[in-house]
């Protein structure tokens, strides 16, 4: 594969092969896209809600369908109209639990997921309104300097270390753990083998470090088939085009007070969330957020989550580890986000396509997750490299630190216990991390 060996003014950043606005063939935004649709595991969110409030076969399906032509939409927005950076948007966890309880409280069925609808389509217009008032840029300026800024970052890559580790590999099904460990290390040290051989053979090695995440999921599927733990009977029974639900034929919205307050709240969550997520992609393209970014960036959030509902499914936000994938590879370019946004369109119409993605092994794509983490997370220390870190700076990065492991692995028969705001707050570790890292710089005294 023939890569652009020029590098534009725009791109100054040594450590990117493809900057943002560079332009790369249709061949290679094509096969760049698709490295990271099949690292997002964006099926995974709809399937856990399906089975939570125990959809139906068909009904699963269309709701996975649903998301993955959200997620392209949305990516597609934010990329090439709003925020104009390469991110990518997919299903949060973070609201699992919340629409779980709204559409128990509701009375399940058709009623129940129309009031967790109108409750998040009222919720993501109310975004749209912070980001063209300006009022978020303006709180993020005000209370997130630098040093909260690579806390955040570095929180991000550590919150989702154990996530990939115990569901990705330890606890994800289908095979024994010893065969999940093998598979996770074999994509993970491919995944290593590629960047070095990229590293070392300079320019001629470029094809190896930009395909890096493609090449390790399809070695650690083979690997997977001659373990037998390769499932693909699915993917043969699912027909190739089928329709997405309709709005006001497969579903309607509701509208209750209650859930709308409680999806408000989540979609908070969701905003401190996702500005860990764009603090570590402008890092790693060392492209500075300005106030129109971040105003754009808002805006697009909540268009992107408005069309998440308007085609039901749940709200779609920026996915952090694409900034790892960019840091791996080097390959910034927008046009392989707008790439992998038509990819996500085209699974969402066509069953087989979306089967085919969920057949690769969890395992496969925790041993490239959890070095993306990896990666993530060495990013936010770069960010604060320059700091002086004296001791108000270690309580600032060390609390928030502490409270994302304290999160990430807190029982969940104990995080039940809990009233149903503090769960919904502290199913996001990283926005309770971001939270108490801008207190924590807040009231802390300097350090003379």
């Amino acid at each position: 594969m023939e890569i652009p060996t020029h590098k534009q003014a725009h791109n100054s950043n040594p450590r990117l092969t493809v900057g943002p606005d560079e332009k790369v063939s249709l061949g290679q935004s094509t096969l760049l896209g698709l490295q990271h649709v099949l690292a997002m595991d964006v099926y995974v969110v709809p399937f856990i809600i399906a089975m939570l409030i125990s959809l139906q076969s068909g009904q699963s399906t269309a709701l996975i369908q649903s998301t993955f032509i959200a997620a392209g939409i949305a990516t597609i927005v934010q990329t090439y109209f709003c925020m104009k950076l390469p991110v990518a948007q997919g299903p949060s966890f973070i609201p699992i639990g919340a629409i779980v309880g709204i559409y128990a409280a509701s009375g399940g069925g058709i009623n129940g997921w129309g009031t967790v609808l109108g409750a998040s389509l009222i919720a993501s217009i109310l975004v749209i309104i912070l980001g063209f008032t300006g009022i978020f840029n303006k709180l993020v300026k005000t209370f997130v300097p630098t040093i909260v800024g690579g806390t955040i970052i570095f929180v991000v890559g550590l919150s989702l270390m154990p996530v990939a580790l115990n569901d990705n590999i330890y606890n994800a099904g289908g095979a024994t753990v010893a065969q999940n460990i093998y598979l996770a290390l074999i994509s993970g040290a491919v995944l290593i083998l590629c960047v070095m051989l990229g590293s070392l053979f300079g320019k001629k090695g470029r094809v190896f470090r930009i395909t890096s995440v493609i090449a390790a999921l399809i070695v650690g599927c083979i690997a997977a088939n001659f373990m037998g733990v390769l499932n693909l009977s699915a993917v043969g029974d699912a027909k190739w085009f089928s329709l997405p639900q309709i709005p006001f034929v497969d579903f309607n919205f509701s509208f209750n007070p209650s859930a709308i307050i409680t999806m408000v709240i989540i979609y908070i969550v969701l905003m401190a969330e996702t500005t860990g997520t764009w603090f570590a992609v402008s890092n790693v393209i060392d492209k500075p957020l300005t106030e129109k970014n971040i105003n754009r960036g808002v805006i697009g959030e909540g268009i992107g989550c408005l069309i998440a509902s308007l085609l039901g499914t749940t709200p779609v936000t920026g996915y952090s580890t694409n900034a790892g994938i960019i840091s791996i590879t080097g390959v910034a370019s927008r046009r392989v986000f707008i790439a992998a946004g038509a990819w996500f369109v085209l699974f969402g119409f066509s069953s087989k396509l979306s089967a085919l993605i969920s057949a690769v092994p969890s395992a496969v794509i925790g041993g490239v997750f959890v070095i993306v983490c990896g990666v993530i997370a060495i990013s936010g220390l770069k960010v604060m490299k320059n700091e002086v870190i004296r001791e108000k700076e270690m309580y600032v990065i060390a609390v928030p630190m502490i409270l994302t492991l304290a999160l990430t692995l807190i029982p969940k028969d104990f995080l039940y216990t809990l009233p149903n705001t503090l769960q919904y707050v502290f199913s996001s570790p990283v926005a309770v991390a971001a939270i108490a890292a801008i207190l924590l710089n807040k009231l802390l005294p300097k350090t003379k």
